[in-house]
């Protein structure tokens, strides 16, 4: 039990506020502790911050199975904390995974326009690969998969289909490995950016 609220995922913010990685509760706690950081907390309705005193006095109305016990104490385990120092901002160029292809456009299929679940979607090539159509942000769009059968390898305008948008390469963001779908608290969606990962797709 102890060693479980140790090991949850705590949001890591900048100084100025915005989500540079995941830590766990423990090395949150430890950062807490030596003034390296405060908990971000917005149970009134407006963000607020609590050093280590003021987050232990406040843990102490909290249920038990949100706080990590001590003998002497127990103190909650914080949702997300802000360093008081760190505000650079991490960043990684977007790697063009079928993931991420995914989240660009919302998984949606950019020709009928229909919002689907992952497994009912497909990566489809604008120019098709067999037409000299290569792999890059410009020319992959989600595609779901009774549209991406009708396409086949010919151009959308020759079997009077049209995209939604014209694809682009999103700019570079912060790089947290973590997926909105499994975000495990509400209150880090505020701050978090589009998390990226798996692995990188080539021709």
């Amino acid at each position: 039990m102890m060693n479980s609220a140790l090991n949850r995922p705590v949001l890591v913010l900048n100084r100025l506020w915005q989500a540079v990685s995941v830590c766990s509760a423990r090395r949150a706690l430890s950062l807490l502790y030596l003034g390296h950081a405060e908990v971000v907390d917005n149970a009134g309705g407006a963000y607020a911050t609590l050093d280590f005193m003021e987050w232990n006095d406040f843990s102490r109305h909290a249920d038990d199975e949100e706080c990590f016990h001590t003998i002497n104490f127990k103190i909650r385990v914080p949702q997300i904390i802000v360093l008081l120092l760190f505000d650079k901002m991490p960043r990684k160029e977007v790697k063009l995974t079928r993931n991420n292809i995914f989240e660009r456009d919302r998984y949606t299929c950019q020709y009928c326009g229909r919002r689907l679940e992952r497994k009912d979607l497909n990566i489809d090539h604008v120019i098709p690969r067999d037409r000299g159509g290569r792999t890059t942000w410009e020319n992959v769009v989600t595609s779901c998969v009774p549209c991406n059968t009708r396409k086949s390898n010919h151009l959308a305008h020759q079997i009077g289909m049209t995209l939604l948008r014209k694809p682009r390469k999103p700019k570079l963001r912060t790089f947290i490995n973590i997926s909105l779908s499994t975000v495990p608290h509400d209150s880090w969606k505020h701050f978090l950016d589009l998390a990226y990962w798996n692995v990188e797709l080539s021709d």
